[in-house]
């Protein structure tokens, strides 16, 4: 242990936060906008010389100053980062590092899942995290022609159902992941009981939670977070690379996305799908959104006539089973955080 000290990092220290920003940058790092948590290492003179963060379940933005390379720096900020992670419940932890630093983390213990373009490597504190996730998701795999869709469903509507249905009459299986990360107004078990409902007449269809390795925190955080169009490429390309390893798991031959005219975020996340995935031999199928009444069917569209209670209107964007829960008293809680929500428009 060296004798520098590491203590957290406010948002209103804009001393340190000038100084994090400059160590990061010599180091061809550029800190994340969003952040839940951020240490910094001084040294004798108060100044920074080893700087690391915390989102979710990632960590991020970790840098030792290159005069102090060599000192074992970087392992006390791990631990104290990790340390701090477990003190929060959080125990399965991810982490994308340049490829040059990589031999490091698999040395604390870190062990790759995917990388991108051969610069970026993406990894995880469980040795077997990810294979366990690819051995589970094989044992579904079967015959034929198999393809995949994911969706966030935040409520399903007549739109995601439409577009189940016409991938699933094209395949002989489709494999249908839910993204399972509790970041949107409509909790996961309430998305899951209505998209399961809602595709209840497609025998076809298998469910998978997504777990930590599809569109989550660790892979995509730009999904739920306004962020740059750059930075949503890279987080599009990372969840796309971890993507490809399960495709292989599955046979998959082709990927089912809905067009996106509204949601920028969607919008970037398909472009680089349609670019990306045909190049690893898996077709990507963008689908044109269902219409009504002229309009494309949106989610954000459902959750503000939810905010305004209008039932009459939601009878032609969304199931009978949606409309029915969402007209039911076990409905209010969910109803309330919708109401609460200044924005309810995912763009």
């Amino acid at each position: 242990m060296s004798d520098y000290t590491i203590s957290r990092v406010f948002p209103t220290d804009r001393r340190s936060l000038l100084q994090i920003d400059a160590l990061l940058e010599q180091e061809g790092i550029q800190r994340d906008a969003n952040l839940d948590y951020t240490c910094a290492m001084y040294d004798e003179h108060a100044h920074v010389i080893a700087t690391g963060s915390c989102f979710g379940n990632t960590l991020r933005c970790i840098a030792v100053s290159g005069s102090h390379q060599g000192e074992g720096l970087m392992s006390e900020l791990l631990t104290h980062l990790t340390e701090v992670q477990y003190q929060r419940g959080i125990l399965h932890l991810f982490v994308y590092t340049k490829l040059a630093a990589a031999d490091f983390f698999r040395s604390f213990g870190f062990y790759e899942i995917a990388r991108v373009e051969q610069r970026l490597v993406f990894m995880e504190n469980r040795r077997d995290g990810f294979s366990r996730y690819l051995a589970a998701l094989a044992d579904t795999k079967s015959g034929g022609r198999s393809a995949a869709l994911v969706m966030n469903a935040n409520p399903f509507t007549l739109g995601h159902q439409y577009l189940v249905e016409k991938a699933a009459s094209e395949c002989d299986v489709l494999h249908l992941f839910l993204v399972s990360e509790d970041a949107s107004l409509i909790p996961f078990s309430i998305r899951k009981r209505l998209v399961t409902e809602g595709i209840a007449h497609l025998p076809n269809v298998i469910c998978h939670d997504s777990g930590p390795y599809i569109i989550s925190n660790a892979t995509f955080p730009s999904y739920f977070l306004k962020d740059a169009d750059s930075v949503i490429e890279s987080h599009a390309r990372l969840d796309l690379a971890v993507f490809r390893n399960i495709a292989q798991a599955l046979s998959l031959t082709c990927r089912y996305v809905g067009d996106e005219p509204t949601s920028r975020t969607t919008r970037l996340y398909n472009q680089v799908m349609a670019e990306s995935l045909p190049a690893a031999g898996i077709d990507c199928i963008i689908v044109p959104r269902r219409e009504a009444h002229g309009k494309p069917i949106s989610a954000s569209n459902v959750r503000l006539l939810l905010q305004r209670r209008d039932f009459d209107a939601l009878q032609d964007l969304v199931p009978v089973s949606t409309l029915n829960y969402f007209k039911s008293p076990a409905a209010l809680p969910v109803l309330g955080r919708i109401d609460r929500a200044s924005h309810v428009i995912h763009d």
